[in-house]
């Protein structure tokens, strides 16, 4: 997939404000980090992950919020190796298409992030976890890879197996992405499910006005 893909698809659907074009006023470029942050389940195993990209996305936590600043997330990575396969035992990937058996063989993730907390979770636990896991995987999209936020998975085995001190609430896959993913714009009652077709992943997502409230 060509690294510009989707920032062409994105102008095609949603207009040329969605993307950078010549003589267009300079953007931030938050726009095509965000849209080349999807949902991956299927990745490239000739590519390793190193440490140093998994501490790199964990460190972008010192510099996001925490409700009340009490910072009770903590972040173990895995690399490739007996871990990484203990993990994969556990996760689930594509609760929304499971005839699938999502992620297919040899296309599995072999790097992860596990967040625990250390405190029971509550709603600003929750908060903080949805900031967290959205600016890793971000800072992963800057990095060339992508990932995916798990919250399907069998905790105690997890905690268990990778002897961690805190419960863990939230898994995160990283890698090379080996598939392609595409937004598809809908409306307001349309159905969400994502779906594949033809190799493909769809994504349906409300247009900014449906989300709007005027």
């Amino acid at each position: 997939m060509a690294d510009n893909y989707l920032e062409k698809r994105y102008e095609e659907v949603f207009g040329p404000g969605g993307a950078a074009h010549k003589g267009a006023p300079h953007r931030p470029a938050l726009d095509p980090l965000l849209l080349r942050n999807r949902s991956y389940r299927g990745y490239d195993q000739s590519y390793v992950v190193h440490r140093r990209q998994l501490d790199a996305m964990i460190a972008v936590n010192v510099r996001v919020a925490s409700s009340v600043n009490l910072q009770r997330l903590r972040f173990r990575p895995v690399v490739k190796g007996p871990e990484a396969d203990l993990v994969n035992r556990h996760i689930r990937m594509g609760r929304g298409l499971p005839h699938l058996n999502l992620p297919f063989p040899g296309r599995e993730p072999e790097a992860f992030i596990v967040v625990c907390s250390t405190a029971p979770e509550n709603p600003g636990i929750d908060i903080d976890l949805g900031i967290s896991l959205q600016s890793m995987l971000l800072k992963a999209v800057e990095m060339g890879l992508g990932g995916l936020m798990i919250r399907n998975f069998d905790r105690e085995p997890l905690r268990e197996g990778l002897h961690l001190p805190y419960e863990p609430v939230a898994v995160v896959a990283v890698g090379r992405p080996a598939e392609q993913v595409e937004i598809v714009p809908v409306h307001e009652g349309d159905d969400l499910a994502y779906y594949r077709r033809d190799g493909v992943h769809y994504v349906p997502k409300l247009t900014a006005e449906d989300l709007t409230i005027e």
